[in-house]
């Protein structure tokens, strides 16, 4: 790897850490301030509805824009509108309408700048390093996504949101610095037109759909995310009320989640061979659902540690390889739109297994509903994996119209 492109991939890495640092700074303390000043379950959703779900009804918009303007730009310009945003929010902090609104405004521009993030991967690696760049990518997102929460805590344990909030916008000025610095240039107007694109937002999931590697390995990952993430709910009640563990257990199980997700990251997805990635994404689906499962089913507090260690493994490495695949099957023409509909239908996946998990975990406690937050996703994965295997014959089959 060049010298500039070594600079390139560094610019990115460092900016996908500090943009996840600084969303998590922002929510944690955020959503805190808003339940001590309304005491509103209903108010609190409404902040996550806010920010999450702009990125699933713009995704259509959002990736048409990445397959229209020069990505670095399009980076530079949406995170400084960010900061902007953050930065007002900070002013006015002490309304809730006003906080909603620009949540909303913050969530249009995650929208729009995560397709540019992504399809500028391999302008800045080169398409035989993509898989490589992902894994550091992921990882710098987990390392952000760990330190992020830690400190929004500690800021909205003093009762400095507003201090939280200036130090996100800060980030999301880092960011627009890098995209600035950035040599590396993805201009999808020069990019080689593909058979059947009209330039509209819909042809990337018309794409995506009509690959069957693609169709089969992306929709079932989506399908299982529906039951993942009701463990973010449940794995609380698990370890606090049913195994009795308290909150400092609760913290460590996910110190060994996110350690997990880093080995899986940067140790085992550049070891992948590219005709496998699909496969190997579909078995660590189901193996992450084994994690859990297992977790959920011993009942006791090393078994939980073994199988959130080994989901944690199965989930930095499904999330690699899943953007691996997207790099590697989509024609670059087409890849901010795709991308934009992956990230919808992810996100849309997790704001309805949130929405559901209160009333499951309610219904038949947290034990029984963490385990089929493991449970069907591990039967999805297997599932799915026969299937690709009876469509395609093998996985490494390549897209027709690549």
């Amino acid at each position: 790897m060049s010298v500039l492109r070594i600079r390139d991939v560094r610019l990115i890495v460092g900016a996908v850490g500090l943009s996840a640092f600084g969303d998590f700074l922002f929510w944690v303390p955020l959503a805190l301030h808003i339940e001590a000043m309304t005491g509103s379950p209903l108010a609190v959703s409404a902040f996550f509805l806010a920010l999450f779900g702009p990125i699933v009804a713009f995704g259509g918009i959002a990736g048409r824009l990445a397959d229209r303007v020069e990505n670095s730009r399009l980076l530079l310009l949406g995170s400084l509108a960010q900061a902007a945003t953050v930065a007002a929010l900070a002013l006015g902090s002490g309304s809730l309408p006003v906080i909603l609104v620009l949540t909303a405004a913050l969530g249009i521009g995650a929208a729009i700048t995560q397709p540019a993030e992504f399809a500028l991967v391999p302008a800045a690696a080169g398409e035989e390093r993509v898989a490589e760049a992902n894994g550091l990518v992921e990882t710098a997102r987990y390392v952000g996504m760990t330190g992020g929460p830690l400190a929004g805590g500690i800021l909205a344990a003093a009762g400095r949101v507003e201090i939280a909030l200036l130090i996100d916008a800060a980030t999301f000025l880092a960011v627009a610095l890098a995209a600035w610095l950035l040599h590396a240039r993805r201009d999808p107007r020069a990019a080689e037109r593909v058979e059947g694109d009209s330039g509209r937002a819909r042809d990337g999931l018309a794409y995506l759909t009509a690959d069957r590697v693609l169709r089969v390995t992306l929709g079932g990952a989506v399908a299982a995310l529906l039951f993942f993430s009701i463990s973010i709910s449940a794995e609380v009640f698990y370890v606090v009320d049913v195994l009795d563990a308290g909150e400092a257990a609760f913290g460590l199980l996910g110190a060994f989640w996110m350690l997990g997700m880093v080995a899986g990251a940067v140790g085992l997805a550049r070891r992948v061979p590219p005709g496998a990635l699909a496969a190997v994404a579909l078995a660590a689906v189901a193996v992450q659902g084994l994690g859990i499962a297992t977790a959920a089913a011993a009942g006791v507090l090393w078994a939980a540690f073994a199988g959130f260690t080994l989901g944690g493994v199965a989930h930095g490495l499904k999330n690699v390889l899943l953007r691996t695949l997207i790099h590697e099957r989509v024609p670059e023409a087409l890849r901010g739109r795709s991308f934009a509909v992956y990230n919808a239908a992810r996100n849309g996946a997790e704001l309805g297994a949130l929405g559901a998990a209160g009333v499951l975990i309610g219904a038949i406690g947290a034990q029984p509903a963490l385990f089929i937050a493991g449970a069907v996703p591990l039967a999805i994965g297997l599932l799915s994996l026969l299937i690709l295997t009876a469509v395609s014959g093998t996985a490494v089959a390549a897209p027709e119209s690549a």
